[in-house]
């Protein structure tokens, strides 16, 4: 069964777009870190401080005087790219995933250059920890950008001769 064409006006539905494995994982982790530092940063500003990230350290508060402003308006970023990953997995488009990949890369580059230049009040472990997950925020933003080297669907190489 087909299905009807638009009413003459209505706007064109537009297609979805494959998405590859790559892209599909980057956004589901894209979405759960958002979910993470962006509700405890918003709703728990003081705690988000003291606290985060919790089982692996407690980073924030080494790094300055708590601040609700600056980590309330930290949550709200975190979902807003967020509410990005989300709506990418349901109107799917290269597009899309391009300016979503580099929004969330631009901001993880950006992210980790302040961190990566300011360890020194750390323990090893902790720099350790910290850079590696600055790292995998990188790689995800990459991951949504970077178009499939294979078509998702067909299995073919997009390679152009």
């Amino acid at each position: 069964m087909s299905a009807a064409a638009p009413a003459p006006g209505a706007p064109a539905r537009a297609a979805r777009e494959p998405i590859g494995r790559i892209q599909l994982v980057s956004l589901i982790g894209t979405i759960a870190i958002a979910a993470v530092v962006g509700v405890w940063a918003y709703l728990l500003p003081r705690e988000f401080y003291d606290h985060f990230p919790s089982v692996l350290g407690e980073w924030i508060s080494q790094d300055g005087p708590f601040n609700e402003h600056l980590i309330r308006d930290h949550g709200a970023q975190y979902l807003a790219l967020g509410a990005g990953s989300v709506a990418a997995l349901f109107w799917r488009s290269r597009a899309l995933y391009r300016v979503l990949g580099i929004a969330w890369g631009g901001f993880a580059i950006l992210h980790a250059a302040y961190h990566v230049t300011h360890l020194a009040h750390m323990a090893t472990d902790d720099r350790v920890a910290l850079v590696t997950v600055l790292l995998v925020a990188v790689a995800l933003g990459i991951g949504i950008a970077v178009e499939p080297w294979h078509h998702p669907r067909t299995g073919r190489s997009r390679r152009r001769a």
